[in-house]
């Protein structure tokens, strides 16, 4: 029998009373890592009120305190680095290195919730009117919840729990069923950091424990990252009943290549960057645009990605692992016949691959499309997969518009050696997240994870200073104190506008 997976309520990891189990599977193997539990109705409610209770403790204690629980909690996350990653790396598939880069980010986003104290200061400003001030307080909003995808089970559960948690929040957190084991590992080591009982809450399963979340009026904000129906769902649910909702949905990610850029480099971050963690990546590069005679390099760029192999975590020669499920393996296969159906050339097709000794792997080998127009399925939809498919135009202004056009607005990113070129792009392009020369440009923490149009439902995004605004609300304080002698003599009768005197 497979080990059961415990939830953390009530300041204490136990087993639910549930009859449903989720198996957790190494998607390499189909092994039975372990089974997650769908949380029972009286498990939620007990995790909520937990996290309410220990909300009205955890508001008054004093930023400079939730700021060293963060320090502790980053400096363990990073004595721990590897075994978290090797945790990650058996239940996602990733490779043990792209596994530690998962691990790293999130200690980031740590090491920023160390720096509440300043990223919580108000404002002030004296003598707004005589004798007058004016100032505001940053104050915690109550429970918060975080809802996590499966590609990234420890980067963006740490986007969430410890900014809200230092913010002065408690927070309910339920990840991806599908790798819930780094996770709970995470919440192993925040209690062990010295975190008080309660702050935290991690509950399992899947969309009927999501709705409770969504609809719980203890709850009062959410943060999401996953797919744009499950995205649209939860922000749309969260709003009717009158929360704050943060919701990072779908993507396609245009890399624009002008003639000008330095082709190797070009070369090595196409492939890194549409196959890397097989492709599951919201911020995958997924469209290669090549402008005027950069289209050239399509061979080149067929002759890198036909080195490419995956394989198991633990393989080093392994440049990426396998698809998270049979069931997303099989989605991404569909939407490469489809391209074919649909006229694009296949120039490389990973349909058909093997790894040696896995043969149950969910394995989909590095693929490329040429010929490809924006009204084709393989174009249209994120496949989230390592497919990459090449468009050709005859100008930077056809790019643009080519990107601009695309519901999404995740990420995208121009190389060229014109700064001119480089200018008109980042500031004429509809998209949240721009690189130059760099293919995936996700931000450090201390700036904020800022996706656009379909990409995002909300209005603060993650991590940065948004992130605390996210989970905070602002009161201004007016204020005037009378001094004895003054007050008799400026005292003209009542004030019967709202004009300060």
């Amino acid at each position: 029998m497979s080990t059961r997976l415990p939830q953390l309520i009530n300041g204490e990891f136990a087993q639910s009373a549930t009859d449903t189990w989720i198996p957790v599977t190494n998607p390499a193997t189909q092994e039975v890592l372990c089974e997650a539990p769908a949380a029972t109705g009286e498990e939620m409610e007990k995790a909520i009120a937990a996290a309410k209770a220990a909300f009205e403790e955890w508001r008054e204690v004093p930023v400079t305190e939730r700021a060293r629980l963060m320090m502790r909690y980053q400096a363990l996350l990073k004595e721990r680095h590897d075994d978290i990653a090797k945790v990650l790396a058996k239940e996602t598939g990733k490779t043990f290195e792209d596994a530690k880069g998962d691990v790293w980010r999130g200690i980031e986003v740590v090491e920023q919730a160390a720096n509440i104290p300043s990223l919580m200061m108000g404002e002030t400003v004296e003598n707004v009117a005589r004798s007058i001030d004016t100032h505001s307080w940053i104050q915690p909003l109550g429970v918060c919840a975080g809802i996590t995808p499966f590609n990234f089970p420890a980067m963006i559960p740490l986007w969430m729990f410890p900014m809200a948690i230092a913010s002065g929040n408690t927070f309910v957190l339920k990840p991806s069923e599908q790798d819930p084991m780094t996770p709970n590992l995470l919440a192993e080591l925040f209690l062990e950091a010295g975190a008080p009982k309660n702050v935290l809450q991690v509950v399992h399963g899947g969309k009927q424990q999501v709705d409770t979340l969504l609809t719980h009026p203890e709850i009062k904000a959410v943060s999401f990252v996953g797919s744009v129906p499950v995205g649209q769902h939860v922000y749309r649910t969260a709003t009717e009943h009158l929360k704050r909702a943060q919701c990072f949905a779908g993507a396609k990610n245009h890399m624009v290549i002008m003639p000008d850029a330095q082709k190797s480099q070009v070369v090595g971050n196409l492939v890194g960057s549409s196959c890397g963690a097989a492709g599951q990546r919201c911020m995958a590069i997924s469209v290669a645009v090549f402008v005027g005679d950069s289209k050239q390099w399509i061979d080149d760029i067929k002759e890198e990605f036909a080195k490419v192999r995956p394989g198991a975590w633990d393989d080093a020669g392994a440049a990426y692992g396998p698809q998270i499920s049979p069931k997303a393996r099989e989605r991404i296969l569909t939407l490469i016949k489809q391209g074919k159906e649909e006229g694009a050339t296949c120039l490389l097709d990973g349909s058909d691959c093997t790894v040696d000794g896995l043969p149950d792997g969910n394995w989909v080998g590095p693929t490329l499309f040429t010929d490809v127009k924006p009204e084709m399925s393989i174009y249209n939809e994120e496949i989230f997969g390592p497919v990459l498919c090449c468009v050709c135009v005859d100008t930077l202004e056809e790019a643009i518009e080519l990107v601009n056009n695309s519901p999404y607005g995740n990420g995208t990113s121009i190389f060229t050696a014109s700064g001119a070129a480089a200018r008109k792009y980042q500031h004429e392009v509809e998209v949240g997240q721009v690189g130059i020369n760099i293919p995936i440009p996700v931000p450090l923490p201390f700036f904020s994870f800022t996706g656009w149009k379909g990409s995002f439902y909300g209005d603060q995004h993650a991590y940065g200073k948004q992130a605390v605004r996210f989970y905070t609300e602002t009161k201004t304080v007016t204020s005037r104190w009378f001094e004895d002698d003054i007050a008799d003599a400026t005292h003209s009768g009542p004030n019967m506008t709202i004009h300060l005197k």
